[in-house]
């Protein structure tokens, strides 16, 4: 606050100037881990990046008790696969996750409902050991088709029965 120059002053009572800081600098965009202005790198095994993906963490919470497990099939496996396919349906419409992403993600995998056995016996060996391991999990996610991922969560539950069109089977692709 300025003192008034009716206040008789002191020399050591008066306000000092502060210290000015330079002009900074121009600044670019060319670190070599800097995002161009093309977008990240795109392609298999290389993720969706997406804002507020912590989130389908909580998320998850709510869909956990309604998840049906095959046997030999193991939770952490199964959240960590279907949270990852929740957050690549989210990302790919720019926004955070929502409850529906994440009953896509267990959906199109038929954890929500009974699953036909082809299918159970085609996801149980792909999701052993998906909470431990990046590429298991990668290879998960990147298995479920974008035009499913961009289908209501509804539908893809409605057609579980015929999942070999909601998803990648063949791992070469």
């Amino acid at each position: 606050m300025p003192q008034p120059d009716y206040v008789p002053l002191f020399e050591e009572t008066k306000v000092r100037a502060a210290e000015r800081l330079p002009v900074a600098e121009a600044w670019r965009a060319d670190r070599p881990a800097e995002i161009p202005s093309s977008g990240p790198p795109e392609g298999r095994r290389l993720g969706t990046t997406g804002p507020d993906q912590g989130y389908g963490l909580k998320l998850a919470r709510l869909i956990d008790p309604k998840v049906q497990l095959a046997d030999g099939e193991h939770k952490d496996d199964v959240m960590a696969g279907c949270i990852g396919v929740g957050l690549k349906r989210a990302a790919i419409f720019g926004r955070a996750p929502v409850i529906y992403d994440l009953e896509l993600g267990f959906g199109v995998w038929g954890f929500l409902d009974p699953a036909p056995a082809e299918l159970v016996a085609f996801r149980s060996p792909l999701f052993d050991g998906a909470a431990h391991n990046y590429w298991t999990l990668r290879d998960i996610v990147d298995r479920v088709k974008e035009s499913t991922l961009r289908m209501a969560h509804t539908e893809v539950r409605k057609q579980v029965n015929v999942w070999r069109e909601l998803l990648i089977t063949d791992a070469s692709t």
